[in-house]
Order: C-alpha cells, then structure tokens, then sequence
C-alpha cells in the first residue's frame, strides 16, 4: 500500500499541466544567472564601502553622501576650485635658488658686473674702454722692491675687470677677486707687508701707503713714485670681495678716496657684507 505523502501528492498534481522539460532548464539556468549576478554586486558594494570608510578614517572627513541613482544620462562634474592653499604657477624666468638675505642679493660666486665701478663713478672724461691684464698690478709694481715679496694673490674664487680712461696719461683700471673670508684677510695683510717692506732699487724710486681705513672693511692707499707718471693704487676689501683699482695719473689723495667710497658701495652687490 503506498506511503500517505506519496498519495496526497499524486492526487495533488493529477490534473496540472507540466511545462516542457527545455522550458524548465531555461528556467533554471536564469534563476541561476540571477543568483550569481546579485553575490557579485553585494560583494562590490561591501568593498566600496569598506574603502569609503577608510578614506574617510585617513582624512578626517565625513562620509560623502550616497549617489543617486543611476539615470539615462551622467550627471556633469563640476570644475575643482583652487584654493588658497593652492602652489602658485611658476613664473617665467623663475629659479629654483632661493635669494640671499641682506642686501646683497647674489648668491653665486661669481663677481656680477654690478660690483664695479661705472664711468658715472669717475671724474668728468672717463669713458670705458677694453679691461685688460697686464703689468698694472701692485703685485707687478713689487717688481721694483729688491727684497722681493709674496704674491698677494690667495686661492682667488672669482674675478671681473673694467677699464676707463680720459687720456693717454689717465687711467683707471679695476679687478674685484672673490676669495675666501680668511683668503681677503690674508691678501691685505700681504698687501701692507709688500708696500712697507719694499726696499727700491733705485733710490728715486718709492712705495708708501699714503692713507688706510677709510673705506669698506679694510682699504688702502699706496702711492708709486719716480717713474715719471704718478700712480696710486686702492684696495678695497668688502668682505670676501677686494677691489684692486690703479689710478693713472691721479695724484690728490682727496679724489682717490672718494673714488675707493664708490668702489665699497658697488662691492655691496656682490657681497653679504654689507
């Protein structure tokens, strides 16, 4: 006798109509499809918003609020407004260097063109012409003292020149060297051990300092007589930076000294010294 489950479902099912077997199978093979198709988008959802709240930990912010839903068309994105916090756009021209402090302005070592003397600097006449190097030099005028003397030159770092002149006999020639701090020092210190030291050759000849200390840190005034033609030579030391100038024909110590005023303040734009 069969089972009493077995008979209530016969009689249940007597009279229905069974779909065809492919049609079930479709069936089937979707609900599937649609199984799957909703793990996948809870799993996306549950990591989009595991990834929300953690940018929202590392900010500091609050949560942005939840999108709406989807429509036919994308929603614009609004253009991002800068802020003031915001790097500005390097100009043109631009460099990465930081500028020095002080009033100086270059950092580099070079000695800018703006550390020398200018034609306005000197009297009324003067006009520039060619820089050369030659036997102008105080070093070279050491030449003339029979005891000799150690160059004044020092571990230079830099140099530049310039040249003017109003007349065959007039003559103003200038080199600014860069040396180390200790390096100037040590060059002016030479300088006076040259000039007192020297012993001429001949006896009409001399090489005085005719005045100190009256410009920049460290200047000097040396006078070259008995060569027919007065020079005097200035040094100026603001400092890492000493001007050499040579002063052909100019024999008022007045005038040299307010041209070594001019050197020291055109020293200014190569050095922090100032």
């Amino acid at each position: 006798m069969p089972d009493q489950p077995f008979t209530d479902l016969y009689r249940d099912t007597e009279n229905l109509t069974w779909a065809p077997v492919e049609q079930v199978r479709r069936r089937g093979r979707q609900r599937t499809l649609r199984t799957r198709a909703a793990a996948t988008l809870s799993t996306v959802v549950a990591v989009a918003a595991v990834a929300t709240g953690a940018a929202v930990l590392a900010d500091g912010r609050d949560a942005a609020p939840p999108l709406p839903p989807a429509t036919g068309a994308p929603t614009p994105t609004p253009p991002a407004t800068p802020t003031s916090a915001s790097s500005p756009t390097p100009t043109e021209g631009a460099t990465s260097e930081s500028p020095a402090s002080g009033p100086a302005g270059p950092t580099s070592r070079e000695v800018p063109p703006a550390a020398l003397l200018g034609a306005g600097d000197l009297p009324d006449g003067f006009r520039k012409v060619p820089w050369t190097d030659g036997d102008w030099s105080l070093d070279a005028a050491s030449t003339r003292c029979r005891n000799g003397a150690p160059p004044l030159t020092v571990r230079k770092q830099a140099e530049r020149g310039a040249a003017f002149r109003a007349a065959p006999e007039e003559a103003v020639v200038e080199r600014v060297r860069r040396y180390a701090s200790e390096d100037a020092e040590v060059t002016m210190d030479r300088a006076r051990r040259l000039v007192t030291g020297c012993r001429p050759h001949d006896p009409e000849q001399s090489l005085a300092i005719v005045d100190s200390g009256f410009a920049g840190d460290e200047s000097l005034l040396v006078a070259a007589t008995g060569d027919g033609t007065p020079s005097r030579w200035l040094l100026v030391r603001r400092g890492d930076l000493i001007a050499e100038v040579w002063l052909k024909g100019e024999e008022d110590p007045a005038e040299a000294r307010r041209i070594a005023q001019r050197v020291a303040e055109r020293l200014c734009a190569g050095t922090e010294a100032c």
